[in-house]
Order: structure tokens, then C-alpha cells, then sequence
């Protein structure tokens, strides 16, 4: 907050910050006839989505009382945006100025503020703009209108000196940032600073840690020598900031645990030629030939310098008010050590990114290692500037030398030379490459093209999240080909992708990243860091599966409906190039793969604003998108993940995936063990194993003597299999051990006549009898054992479906057998191979002979996750037992999903994350975890005493889905319900079920409506594909949004659900946005809603229920701009004036 003061003398408190859609109208308001003068008649949407800064100052009120939009490129129509350079320099000069180039300058576009605070507002955004862009040097007003300017303006710019005559019809002024916000005085300190430091000190002492002995800093300024030195800077006499550089860098600690190969492990490269005085200097600036070995090179024998090449800074600390010109600091520490080309920095892992740090690169830590801290360093020629300019042809060669042994270069220079022959690829596509050098030194290259598939994108990614896409133009969209910067020049990523915007007259880089298993990969891109630290992520879009033949010319665009590899998207906008991002280095280790891991990790990668760099999965597998549920069978499907989705999401790049089972927690150490002996060290645990399929423990009973399976089915229950697992017999949890399973039954069990036995008693057994049939194992050969079910737990909620499964079966003759419980393995001898296996039953024993055992029964917590979370002392109660807020007992470690439940001090359970949608839960987890790094979001009110005792309750629906025996395609969504549940049934509502079709005939639809008439409850069996996405939306939604389904149905005139929501009128409820207009639609009707009654008359003549109030009009026109702004989804809906 900051006060400014009007010329009048009145005070406002004002909030600087940067300019969002929602100010436009505000913005607009202002527009004076004098700024009309000046700048010309602007759209201001169009100004805020191209603009490269808009900063408005909006009082307590949130009234804008202030706004400037800044680009860079002068506006108008005086000089192309790609040649304003050459124009300046021709036709203007300035007294004492240095030269405006586009890294150090920005035009004024628009300036509009409240009449009576125009001159405070214009210093205010002025200080602003020079404070948050480090390397600002000049503001111009480059303007076509030679008008007065304003006063306010006049007091703030200098006209620049015309070298024409007559020179171009427009004023030219410019505003410096040393006569506004000039650069810190940077001196070496004194023992008298030492009052002003520990000022600061006291002031921040949340962020740093204190130091005990009261004049430790003192010390430190009184004892420097030549290879220890300390500095200030200073603001009015009065230090404000205070840094300690040292030569002591412990360079091999730093080598063992980071990769600094790059760098030659910052140690000095040997001469290849030295001077008579042994002077290494020249052969230290010798340009290096690869990316690799950035600031020196080995020589032929390969050996490295002893001598160090490196200081560090090891206390730094600065005023709040000054922060962010921390990088003020690092010219002068340079000229400390001037033999010395790097600056390096650590700080802990938990320890905010403050802003010295943005000019710096992180180092990442080797995969072997696991450091307490967070290595940065700077080089030296990173204060060197970078200019861009388009590639020619003379450029090959360094070009060349750049990517030399990168990853795909060779299609990098092969689009190289495509771009210099004919300025397309060998498709036509149309190409631009673009050069960034220092010194005439090239250090950087990106080549983009044009973006064909723009409607493609726009269609399946929330793009529209970012800009407003009706805006840009379809030329004004790009693809990022190829990227490679050297490494000491990263901080100047944004600065190459702003001009080569500017330069190609672009307004948005699309980026995609293919996963690994792709073939569509073609990109050279070094590093890949570089761009995620400039763009922000898009998250896909949820598809409406489209009835493409019944629509015939009703459908939407090819260009939108067919497949294309997917591929994760960023995005990087001219607004975006100059928007920092809040770097999170805590490391958060998540443990399981799991729907509710996968989301916790999806909500925290797609942060736009945030970019979280040790974000670690435990996953026993790997990564879990290889594999699709539809191409490998055996087990049913929450639909929570596909690999599609899991391509589309950047989980695969933006997150460290550790292969292993966790088998220990050391909770002093913060590190996690894994099998194989790799610890993973941690600031946050999270612990969503979920629950897993053991493998079988015979009971081991006396056959020869009488014994029930209810006392067998208690004993058996904690006992727990310690022996030789057969080879044949398979435990299926996840995809790779189903994908396992099922190439072992195509090589070794397909064509043989050994019996398949499926034990278990749940869906996932009948989706696998179903997968065993698929692969041509006949019916004759498989066995279906199961076990005694659970007091009132059944496979199927519906019976329907469960006679049906049963019918298929038994057509089939697929053996089943009931009520039974393993009891020996071969016999009681070796089990491996698994050759006979014997069950108890409530008659006779049963015995049976195997060649395949595959095991679904008695799902719990793994072995090795309750082996670790009981040693380390977490408390565990039949699951890992947590708080309302995901807090298991250590504050660093986090529990969710089925493995957890709640404390019983809230007496619930009958409640817990296993009866919700999993998905949803990792959600709230990530937003709980959001509030410790988000600094956008305000911290929670602390909850009354009696809201701490409640536990959340959520509202996704459970989603059960799978392939079962008849080639019957099933899907089950429901709402999430309790177990043991002591309070009163839940209404339903009166004749609220919802059924066609037959289980007989393979076309069962059910549909159950709650109280309210919202869709509860879905059960789906056909042998028919089923568009799954659709019908999950369907979930939650009234029924009149359904076409007043349900009078529909009672008046015959529905009689195939699959038919009805086939219909081109049930496809807007399926777009991704359908929930938006629901809530805007509340909004509008709420105020005029009174009791039944506007549904009562939407029953009786069929009308929308509001007549031709105002209501009614604003509904159906808030309607009709939801169609038209969603058109090219859903072409198959006329609107006015289409006909």
C-alpha cells in the first residue's frame, strides 16, 4: 500500500500492481479529451493483452484512480515495431543519455488518471516500473499528436533533441531512471553501518535467523580482508542493505552435489596459451564451443585448473523498500574479486526465492545427492548486455558451434538451413530464427513457426485462461521449434522471447512438450527450464465426445475433432514477458502414484503464477502414463486418469519421478527411504499410497477336518504371506502389473489347457474374467473363486447389473465358486510354480488345479507403507490417522486418500477419504498446501473451536467404470455416501428413478434423481462404447437442465436415455464451461425465485418458467452469448442472426 497526495492536498491509500482484464471499464472512464490528445483513441482491452507492462494504482475501493500501459515499440503507425531503433537514432538525441535499446526501454502507450492525482500517480507508476524491471533504463512518449502535453507528463519527461529537419511529424520525449529511481550507491561498509543493518535485521527476523551474539556483523565489517569483504548500500546516508562475499567456496562439496560440469565445477580451465607473465586471463575469456562448458573448456588432456573460479555471497539482507534492487549489488562485487568469473549463492531449500535470486541460475542438484540447500550462481559475462536480432546466414557456423552435441540438433540446424533457403520447413510451413549475442558472440538461437493448428489448441486447452483470443490474430500465434541459450544467460530468457515477439510482429509462443515414449518430438531445447520460467501452463480441456455421423455438417471443425498426439502446452504473451513467477524451491516428496497423489501434483504444476522446482513421485512403477485402462484390461477404472491426460498435463517434465517402494521414514533427517537404497530428502511428505491387493495368505487349516469359513475369514485377516511368491501368481494394483500379467498369459499361458483362477469378490474380478476371454483363454479354463462377501457390501449397487454379470457368466461357462477361502498352495509345499490350489467352502473342500493364479482379494495398507509410517512413530490405526487439514502427527508430513482416516476426537467413522472421489481430495490437498507459497492468497480464519471438530465433506461424485463379462461396457457415478451411517436415509425423491432399456438387451440406463431433482445417482450397460466423459457430466445437474427429463419421462416420451443424450440439444451441457453459465445463471434467476412456483409453471406449459419478466430475458440472453462465444464447440445451436 503506499499513500499518494493530490495537488489539492487530499491523501488516498492506493495499491500498486499490475493491470488485470476486469480493470478495462474502470481504465476506460478515465480517458480524458487530453489523453485522447495525446495518445489517440485506444481499445483498452486490446491495450492491456498486448501490452508488455499495464500498471494501475486502484484506492482501498478498488476504484481505478491511475493507469499506464507500456509497450516495446513506440504506437502508431510512425515506425515499424520491429525498426523503432534505427528510426530514434536518425531523427533524436539526448543530453547525458545512454543508449535506448530495446532491453532498456519502454514507450508509453497510455497514461489516464483521476484529474486532481495525476502528478503523484505518474511518479507513483513511474517508481513502479523502474523498481520491478531491473534493467529499465528509459521511458519514451513517442507520439503522433504534437498536442500540449499533460502537466503531469511534462513534469516527468524531457523532449528528446530532433537531428532532422523537418524531421517526422510526432513528439519524442524520455524519462531516465536516475533522475526517477536511480541505482543504489553500493560502498564497502564500516563498523558505524552496524546499527542500520541490525535494524533490517529486527525487521525480518521471520525470514532469516537471528544472530545470537550482539555484535557478530561488527565483527565481521572489522575483520574483512582481500579474500573476505563486506558492502552496503546506501539510500540518504543510511545503509538500507548489507552483503559478505567470500573467496572460502568449498567448490568440492558444491561439485559432489550439483551439476556444475557446465562450469568446469567453477574451477579455472588450464591456458592453452599463457603469456611470460602467466597470465590465464585471456584463456579464461576464450569463448567456449558448447553450451556444456559454459565459461571454459577442457583442454586435450582433459584436466582441470586447481585453482577456483569462483566467491560466494554468505549473508546478504537489504530493506524491504529496496528489494528489488538487490541486483545493484552485483557489479560491485565483481570488481571485488576481478580474476574470478562466478558468483555463487546457497540458501535453504525452504527459503522463499527473494529477488537477487532472479538474476541468478539455480543450479540442479545431481540425482545421486540430496543437499540440505539450494545452489545459484551468476557469471560474470551475465552482466554483459544481450541483443536479438533475426538469424542470417553467416550466423551457421556459431550457430552450429552453440548446439554442438545437444539432443536433436541436428534438426535444429536442419530447420536452420530450411530458414535460410526458402524461410519454411520442408512442409511450407513458414519459419523465423532469431540470433541473441554478446559482444557479436552468439549465445542463443530460437526458431519458431507459424502455429497451425490454432483452433485445435483453442478447442482443447484453457488458453483462453490467459488471453482474450479474439484479440490476436491467427498470424500473431507461433510455435516455439527450437531453443538453446547458454546458461549464464538465462536471466535474459524473457528478454528473448519479448523480442523475438516483437520482432516477428507475434503476440503468443506456444510451446509443447511431447512425453518420452512420443515419436511427434522433435524440438531442441536447452534448457527446457528456461522457457517453463517464462510461460505458464495450460491446462486441457475436458472433450465433449461428439456424435460426428448424426451431426454430419452440424459437427465442429476436422481441425478440432481429430486425434493428435498429445502434448503438454505453454504459453508465453507479450503481457507475460515481463511477470515474474514466485519460485518454490521446498522439496515435496509424494509418495504413490495414486488418483489422489496425481492431483495433488497436477494442481501444483499448472500454478501459472508459481513454479515449483522439487516436486519428487515415489512411485513403485515410475510414472504412470504409458499405459491406458481400455488397452490393457484386468482392472476397472476410476476414469480419474488416462495416459492421454497424464501427456496433456506437465507432470512428466515438472516433476522428479523415483522408481521404488518406500520402506522407511526418517522423520529427524526429513528423508525417505526407498528399495534399492536411494533416500529421498523432503520438507513436506506427502502419503497417498492408497490401499493395495496383497498377495494371499493361506490358512494352512487341516482339510481332513470340519471348519467354517467365519472363523477362518477373522483369523486369516492380519495374517500376512512371508514365503516365495509363484511366478505365476500375479497381484494386480496398477498398470505395469497388469501390462505384466498380461504379456506372461500371451507368452506362456494362451495356448496351453492349465485352468486361470481369479480370486476374489469385487468388479475387478469379473473386468479381468473379461480380459481373460479377450485373449482367447477359454471359458472352460477360468475359475472364478470367491471369497464370503462383506455383511452388505455388494460388487454391484444396482441388482440389475449384477444379474446380468452373472448371466454372462454363466452363458459363458466360466466356472464360479462361492464362499471360499484359500487354504493351501500345492499342497503346503513349494509354491513355486503354483500347480494346485485348495479353498474351504461352507460343504467340501475345493481343489483345484492352476496354471495362473491371479489374486484380487483383501485390499490394505502395503506392507513396507505400514513398516514405514509405524517405525517412524506416525500414529496408525488400522490407517495413517489425520486431522481435518490432512496433518497426520509430524507438521511436515501429509496423509490422503484411502490409506488415511480421520482422528477419532471427531467421532466420524463412518467417514473418510476412501468414501470421496480421490481425485478431488488431492485437489484440497494442494490448495491446503497452496496457502504455505502462494502469497497471492490470504491465510484461512482460524476455525472456532467447534468448526475444528468437523470434518470436510466433499462433493465429486465416486466414478466406477470397466469392461465386464459379456463385452458389457459399465459405468457407475454416484454421490460419495457414508458407511454405518446412525443418521436418518436420505430423502429421495417420489417416483425419481429413471430407467431404459434392458441388461438383456445390453442397453440399461439408470438414472436416480435426488430431493431436489439433481442427477445422484448413474448406472450404465451396453455393449455399446460408452462416451464416459459426457455422461459424467451429467452428475449433479438439475434435471430441467436435461430437457425437463424427468416430465419427459413420465409422459412416454423418453424411451432410450442413450438416444436422448445423443441429441444435439444435450451437447452444451457437456462443454467444459456449461458450469460457468450454471452459475451465472443462479446469480441472475436467485433474486426472483420464490418457493416452487417458476417451476411449477415451467411444468405446466412447458416454458422456461420466468414468462417475459426481465428475468427471462437475461437468462435467455446470457444464453445465446454462451452459445455464440462457444460457437466453434457447438456449431450444431443457431443463433440470432445466423439464419
Amino acid at each position: 500500500m503506499r499513500t499518494i497526495t493530490s495537488d489539492s492536498g487530499q491523501q488516498e491509500t492506493v495499491t500498486v500492481r499490475r493491470s488485470e482484464s476486469a480493470d478495462a471499464q474502470g481504465i476506460d472512464s478515465l480517458v480524458s479529451p487530453s489523453a485522447l490528445g495525446v495518445f489517440g483513441r485506444v481499445n483498452v482491452i486490446q491495450l492491456l493483452e498486448k501490452a508488455n507492462l499495464a500498471i494501475t494504482l486502484a484506492n482501498e475501493k478498488d476504484d481505478i484512480v491511475a493507469h499506464a500501459s507500456f509497450f516495446d515499440h513506440p504506437a502508431g503507425d510512425l515506425v515499424d515495431q520491429a525498426h523503432w531503433e534505427p528510426f530514434l537514432r536518425k531523427h533524436f538525441s539526448a543530453e547525458n543519455c545512454t543508449v535506448s535499446r530495446p532491453v532498456n526501454t519502454l514507450f508509453l502507450h497510455l497514461f489516464v488518471t483521476q484529474t486532481n492525482f495525476a502528478t503523484a500517480s505518474v511518479k507513483e507508476i513511474i517508481r513502479a516500473v523502474f523498481n520491478a524491471i531491473p534493467e529499465l533504463e528509459h521511458i519514451c512518449l513517442v507520439s503522433p499528436s504534437i498536442n500540449d502535453l499533460e502537466p503531469a507528463l511534462v513534469a516527468i519527461f524531457e523532449p528528446l533533441e530532433s537531428l532532422t529537419d523537418p524531421g517526422p511529424l510526432c513528439v519524442a520525449l524520455i524519462c531516465h531512471r536516475q533522475k526517477h529511481c536511480p541505482r543504489l550507491h553500493i560502498r564497502p561498509a564500516r563498523v558505524e553501518d552496524h546499527d542500520d543493518i541490525m535494524r533490517i535485521l529486527d525487521q525480518q527476523t521471520k525470514q532469516l535467523s537471528a544472530i545470537n551474539q550482539p555484535y557478530f556483523l561488527a565483527e565481521v565489517i572489522e575483520a574483512q580482508n582481500e579474500e573476505n569483504r563486506t558492502a552496503v548500500c546506501e539510500v540518504d546516508r543510511v545503509a538500507a542493505g548489507f552483503i559478505v562475499v567470500s573467496t572460502d567456496v568449498d567448490l568440492k562439496q558444491l561439485c559432489d552435489n550439483f551439476e556444475l560440469n557446465e562450469f568446469n565445477g567453477l574451477f579455472k580451465r588450464h591456458a592453452a596459451i599463457t603469456d611470460p607473465k602467466g597470465n590465464e586471463e585471456e584463456a579464461r575469456q576464450t569463448p567456449s564451443s558448447t553450451p556444456q562448458q559454459e565459461e571454459a573448456q577442457l583442454t586435450e588432456a582433459g584436466e582441470f585448473s586447481e585453482q577456483p573460479n569462483a566467491f560466494s555471497i554468505q549473508f546478504f539482507i537489504i530493506d524491504k523498500n529496496y528489494e528489488t534492487r538487490s541486483v545493484d549489488f552485483i557489479p560491485y562485487v565483481f570488481k571485488l574479486f576481478p580474476d574470478l568469473n562466478f558468483c555463487t549463492i546457497t540458501v535453504p531449500t525452504s527459503c522463499p526465492e527473494f529477488p537477487l535470486l532472479q538474476s541468478f541460475l539455480r543450479v540442479p542438484a545431481r540425482p545421486t545427492s540430496s543437499p540440505l540447500c539450494e545452489l545459484y550462481m551468476f557469471c560474470h559475462n551475465g552482466m554483459r548486455s544481450v541483443d536479438v536480432r533475426p538469424a542470417v546466414a553467416a550466423d551457421q557456423p556459431a550457430v552450429s558451434d552453440l548446439v554442438k552435441g545437444l539432443r536433436l540438433h541436428e534438426t535444429l540446424l536442419q530447420d536452420l538451413d530450411c530458414f535460410f533457403n526458402t524461410r519454411s520447413d520442408t512442409d511450407g510451413v513458414p519459419l523465423q530464427a532469431f540470433v541473441a549475442q554478446v559482444d557479436g558472440r552468439a549465445v542463443g538461437i530460437l526458431i519458431i513457426s507459424d502455429e497451425q493448428d490454432v483452433e485445435y489448441i483453442r478447442a482443447h486447452y484453457n488458453i483462453e485462461n490467459f488471453i482474450y483470443f479474439s484479440h490476436h490474430r491467427y498470424e500473431e500465434h507461433a510455435q516455439i521449434r527450437h531453443f538453446v541459450l547458454r546458461p549464464s544467460f538465462q536471466h535474459f530468457s524473457r528478454h528473448l522471447f519479448k523480442e523475438a515477439l516483437r520482432l516477428a510482429h507475434r503476440s503468443c509462443l506456444h510451446h509443447r512438450v511431447y512425453p518420452n515414449y512420443s515419436s511427434q518430438e522433435n524440438s531442441c531445447v536447452h534448457h527446457l527450464d528456461f522457457i517453463l520460467n517464462c510461460a505458464v501452463p495450460v491446462h486441457p480441456r475436458r472433450q465433449i465426445i461428439y456424435p460426428l455421423e448424426e451431426l454430419g455438417t452440424n459437427a465442429p471443425s476436422r481441425r478440432i475433432t481429430e486425434d493428435q498426439a498429445p502434448f503438454a502446452l505453454n504459453l508465453i504473451s507479450r503481457k507475460l514477458t515481463m511477470e515474474p513467477k514466485v519460485t518454490v524451491n521446498a522439496r515435496i516428496v509424494v509418495v504413490g502414484a495414486s488418483d489422489t497423489g496425481l492431483s495433488f501434483l497436477e494442481v501444483l504444476s499448472l500454478c501459472p503464477h508459481l513454479r515449483f522446482n522439487n516436486l519428487t513421485l515415489i512411485s513403485t512403477h515410475g510414472f504412470p502414463g504409458n499405459y491406458n485402462h481400455e488397452d490393457v484390461g484386468f482392472l476397472s477404472s476410476s476414469h480419474a486418469y488416462s495416459s492421454r491426460n497424464l501427456a496433456q498435463l506437465p507432470l512428466h517434465f515438472s516433476t522428479n519421478v523415483v522408481t521404488g517402494k518406500m520402506v522407511g521414514i526418517n522423520r529427524k533427517s526429513k528423508h525417505v527411504r526407498v528399495s534399492g537404497g536411494k533416500r529421498v530428502a523432503y520438507d513436506h511428505l506427502i502419503l497417498c499410497t492408497g490401499l493395495q491387493y496383497q498377495v494371499p495368505c493361506p490358512s494352512g487349516v487341516d482339510l481332513s477336518q470340519t471348519v467354517s469359513n467365519s472363523k477362518l475369514q477373522s483369523r486369516s485377516v492380519h495374517r500376512r504371506y512371508s514365503g516365495p511368491v509363484p511366478s505365476n501368481l500375479f497381484t494386480l494394483n496398477d498398470l505395469y502389473d497388469c501390462m505384466a500379467a498380461r504379456r506372461w498369459l500371451s507368452a506362456n499361458f494362451v495356448e496351453l489347457e492349465d485352468d486361470a483362477i481369479v480370486y476374489g469378490n469385487n468388479i475387478d474380478v469379473y473386468t479381468t474374467v473379461e480380459t481373460l476371454l479377450d485373449l482367447g483363454i477359454s471359458s472352460s479354463r477360468i475359475h472364478l473363486v470367491l471369497p464370503p462377501p462383506e455383511p452388505g457390501v455388494s460388487c454391484f449397487s444396482d441388482p440389475a447389473v449384477e444379474k446380468a454379470v452373472m448371466t454372462a457368466l454363466e452363458k459363458a461357462e466360466v466356472q464360479v465358486h462361492r464362499n471360499c477361502l484359500l487354504a493351501h498352495m500345492n499342497n503346503g509345499e513349494h509354491p513355486d510354480p503354483l500347480t494346485s490350489v485348495s479353498f474351504t467352502t461352507d460343504v467340501e473342500p475345493l481343489h483345484l488345479q492352476c496354471g495362473v493364479f491371479i489374486n484380487l482379494s483383501t485390499k490394505s495398507v502395503d506392507y513396507d507403507a505400514f513398516r514405514s509410517i509405524n517405525d517412524s512413530f506416525l500414529v496408525f490405526d488400522s490407517r495413517l490417522v489425520i486431522d481435518a487439514t490432512f496433518h497426520t502427527s509430524d507438521p511436515a508430513i501429509y496423509g490422503a486418500g484411502p490409506l488415511t482416516k480421520f482422528s477419532r476426537r471427531y467421532h466420524t467413522d463412518e467417514w473418510s477419504h476412501g468414501h470421496f472421489n480421490s481425485k478431488e481430495v488431492g485437489q484440497e490437498l494442494a490448495a491446503t498446501m497452496l496457502m504455505l507459497f502462494d502469497p497471492t492468497l490470504e491465510p484461512p480464519d482460524t476455525p472456532t473451536p467447534d468448526m475444528d471438530r468437523l470434518v470436510p465433506l466433499y462433493k465429486q461424485a465416486k466414478i466406477q467404470g470397466g469392461k465386464l463379462p459379456g463385452g458389457l461396457n459399465y459405468l457407475h457415478v454416484t454421490k460419495p455416501s457414508a458407511t454405518n451411517l446412525t443418521d436418518p436415509p436420505v430423502k429421495h425423491l417420489q417416483d425419481g428413478e429413471i430407467v431404459t432399456g434392458r441388461v438383456e438387451t445390453g442397453n440399461y440406463f439408470c438414472l436416480h434423481l435426488d430431493c431436489n431433482e439433481l442427477v445422484e445417482t448413474l448406472t450404465c450397460l451396453s455393449l455399446k462404447p460408452l462416451p464416459v466423459s459426457n455422461y459424467l457430466t451429467l452428475y449433479g445437474k438439475h434435471q430441467q437442465l436435461l430437457g425437463q427429463l424427468l416430465t419427459r419421462y413420465h409422459q412416454g416420451l423418453i424411451h432410450d436415455l442413450y438416444s436422448f443424450f445423443r441429441q444435439s440439444s444435450c451437447l452444451a451441457v457437456y462443454h467444459d464451461r456449461f458450469s460457468d453459465l450454471e452459475q451465472e445463471l443462479q446469480q441472475i434467476t436467485a433474486p426472483s425465485l420464490k418457493g416452487d412456483v417458476w417451476r411449477q409453471q415451467a411444468t405446466v406449459d412447458g416454458s422456461d418458467g420466468f414468462g417475459d419478466t426481465e428475468t427471462g430475458a437475461a437468462v435467455r440472453s446470457r444464453a445465446v452469448r454462451f452459445l455464440t462465444y462457444n460457437r466453434n464447440l457447438l456449431p450444431m445451436f443457431s443463433c440470432p442472426g445466423q439464419l
